[in-house]
């Protein structure tokens, strides 16, 4: 029996195996890297060890300290979440050869599967269809996708379009490859436009029962990265269903696994969007991120049976029948407009509104006795007054639905989306609420080119919605001086014997500044003003003149109702030093509110390159002196797993680097300086 388990990971998925060990009686340690030490898993756990430092290869990546951690803390199990370790043969031979039990498969058949070269050699020996495997030496036809042979979640994957590029994308491939999972080795293989990418749960005991469970459709991606997970797939009809879960079991049982597993396929599809052919992609020997939507469609704990059957348990003949359907969104900490810039920092507010379960299933929830009640879940690893750390992976949550049919769990996902409130980092929640109410998702679902074409513009908020937030934003700051008030309270601010001019606040936005301007009445009511005679250049309503303003119902600290139209909108307004969040049913928008007297700083220098978030710089392509173009990669930064290139924003000259490789940088750090370029006579151009 297992009475003790060390997680080896962090964050959603490390409390989401708490859960579970919560339900069966188990004790629980965490393991926390010096940047986690306030983080909600640290707190849940029974006991918990520091990893020095806050670099993944110093902590979540190092397998003797992990192993040291669990026999200090007194566990007897080691379950390894997913990411870091949870896919290395060494960890789990390091567990087993320190007497305690692995919550995972056999290290033999993580190591078939470990690397995708080896691993599409076991797919042919089990008669699983595989796209052929390319030497990037010798490619020739395009376009192909270039892989990480270890690893996943879309980390070392670069599509490549003609040869050009190739060099370039095996490069960047083997590099973050490298730095995610310690393996830079890459392959190519043709890449199938238009395809689904589906997978599906198998789950295996010591006795040989296999589980291959109802498939998951994961086509939404960004940099083949998941965002939205559904069960069943709205593609796969019951004929392929039946041939993806036979082909998957084969798999499991060629390689002789036990615990859970997933094995993923690239499905064609046919003009009308029904799902065809199939091709192996790879075998996740772990649990996946999306792993609730299967455990709400059968109503089992995956978690638990992987528990179990370490413990050598076997498992039932039939696993318990799929009902209804399942939907995951995945919220992240990155800004999709600013091509997914990854954001980092503190959480102050985080809620999801009417959640009925966390990390698990409702009490007594059966899906095979189809509830009319749609139920909502939630598997987060943050809350409020978390800190969101630039060094792991971006994603903060899963929002997770079940309903009897599509379109019900659809609706309830869009909703619950549309009520959450996140003010600290950036997030997708515009993105995520615009590819549901896409009509072709709504329709059919999505193909894995879905984000490709998808207007992430469209998914900020307009300038009428910013300027609506702003103005929310500076009532509520004129309600809160109020209230705060220590001289004279009982009288409104800004209260004049004779009309003056009136009040303003004054915010940094997506487009630029925006000045509100307002009043207090003699009863202490506010009320949105015109901008006065001689306001400065740039001051401006939103586009809304005098007569049209919008009418202030109730304006109070954190609350305020604004009338446009005749329709009456209320915003929830969360302050935190100069940042200022604004929640409504129009949307989330972040500001900055600019001081009233600016303390004098020292300018930049024009053309600097920034820094647009904390990192490490893992290459540095152009050097000073050397002309650039407009757009030209000039660096390369890594921050939250990802790779991100630093462009020069015109054509110029290098005239100055402040980094190197290696170098730690923070956001807003000046990396280099791009100067405009001279002309022959000497003026600049």
């Amino acid at each position: 029996m297992i009475t003790r388990l060390l997680v080896a990971n962090r964050g959603e998925i490390a409390r989401r195996v708490f859960a579970s060990c919560r339900a069966l009686g188990i004790g629980t340690v965490a393991v926390f890297s010096d940047a986690d030490a306030g983080a909600p898993h640290v707190a849940e756990a029974d006991r918990a060890v520091r990893l020095p430092g806050v670099a993944s290869a110093a902590t979540y990546l190092n397998t003797g300290a992990i192993v040291a951690a669990a026999l200090a803390a007194g566990a007897d199990a080691v379950h390894p979440g997913y990411g870091f370790l949870s896919e290395d043969p060494g960890l789990a031979r390091a567990v087993i050869g320190a007497g305690l039990t692995w919550v995972g498969p056999p290290p033999e058949a993580m190591a078939a599967m470990a690397l995708k070269v080896q691993a599409r050699q076991r797919a042919v020996a089990a008669r699983v269809p595989v796209l052929p495997e390319l030497d990037p030496a010798t490619v020739t036809r395009f376009p192909v996708l270039v892989k990480a042979s270890a690893g996943g979640g879309g980390r070392g994957m670069r599509a490549v379009y003609d040869r050009a590029g190739l060099p370039t994308a095996i490069e960047s491939a083997r590099r973050e490859a490298e730095a995610a999972f310690g393996d830079g080795t890459v392959f190519c293989e043709p890449l199938l436009t238009g395809a689904r990418h589906i997978e599906v749960q198998v789950l295996a005991d010591d006795a040989g029962t296999v589980w291959a469970l109802t498939e998951r459709d994961c086509s939404v991606q960004r940099r083949y990265a998941k965002v939205i997970e559904e069960t069943p797939s709205p593609a796969v009809g019951p004929a392929l269903r039946d041939r993806l879960a036979a082909a998957a079991a084969a798999l499991a049982r060629q390689v002789g696994y036990r615990g859970a597993g997933t094995v993923e396929f690239l499905v064609g599809t046919s003009g009308t969007g029904e799902a065809e052919e199939f091709y192996f992609l790879e075998f996740n020997t772990r649990l996946q991120v999306e792993h609730p939507v299967t455990e709400l469609l059968h109503g089992i704990d995956l978690v638990a049976w992987q528990l179990n059957i370490a413990a050598g348990e076997p498992l039932p003949a039939e696993p318990p029948a799929a009902a209804g359907h399942a939907i995951e969104a995945r919220l992240y900490a990155e800004d999709p407009a600013d091509g997914y810039r990854p954001d980092a920092g503190p959480v102050h507010v985080f809620e999801v509104p009417d959640v009925d379960v966390r990390f698990g299933l409702p009490a007594g929830f059966t899906p095979a006795a189809r509830p009319e009640a749609p139920v909502l879940r939630l598997d987060a690893g943050v809350r409020a007054g978390s800190t969101v750390p630039p060094h792991y992976d971006a994603m903060l949550a899963k929002v997770i639905t079940w309903a009897p049919d599509r379109s019900r769990a659809v609706r309830r996902l869009s909703a619950a989306l549309a009520g959450t409130r996140v003010a600290g980092p950036a997030t997708n929640l515009g993105l995520l609420g615009s590819v549901l109410a896409d009509p072709g998702f709504a329709r059919h679902g999505a193909d894995t080119s879905l984000l490709a074409g998808f207007d992430l513009a469209g998914t900020a908020p307009g300038p009428d919605q910013v300027w609506l937030a702003a103005a929310a934003a500076a009532l509520a700051g004129a309600a809160a001086n109020r209230r705060d008030a220590t001289v004279a309270p009982g009288v409104p601010a800004g209260w004049r014997n004779v009309s003056s001019r009136p009040q303003s606040g004054s915010f940094d936005g997506p487009y630029g500044r925006v000045d509100v301007w307002y009043r207090w009445d003699r009863t202490g009511r506010l009320s949105l003003a015109a901008p006065p005679d001689g306001a400065a250049p740039g001051d401006d309503t939103g586009g809304a003149s005098g007569d049209d303003l919008p009418s202030v119902t109730t304006a109070a600290p954190e609350q305020v109702t604004l009338e446009v139209a005749g329709v009456r909108y209320r915003f929830t307004v969360t302050s935190a030093a100069d940042r200022v969040w604004v929640h409504s049913p129009l949307g989330a928008v972040r500001l900055t509110a600019l001081p009233r007297l600016p303390v004098p700083t020292a300018a930049t220098e024009s053309g600097s390159l920034r820094a647009p978030m904390p990192g490490s710089v893992v290459k540095v392509i152009s050097a000073p002196g050397r002309p650039v173009a407009a757009g030209e990669v000039v660096l390369v930064l890594e921050a939250m797993k990802m790779e991100h290139e630093i462009t020069a924003p015109a054509a110029g000259v290098l005239a100055e680097l402040r980094v190197s490789q290696g170098t730690q940088v923070n956001a807003g750090d000046v990396l280099a300086i791009v100067a405009e370029a001279a002309s022959a006579d000497g003026r600049t151009e």
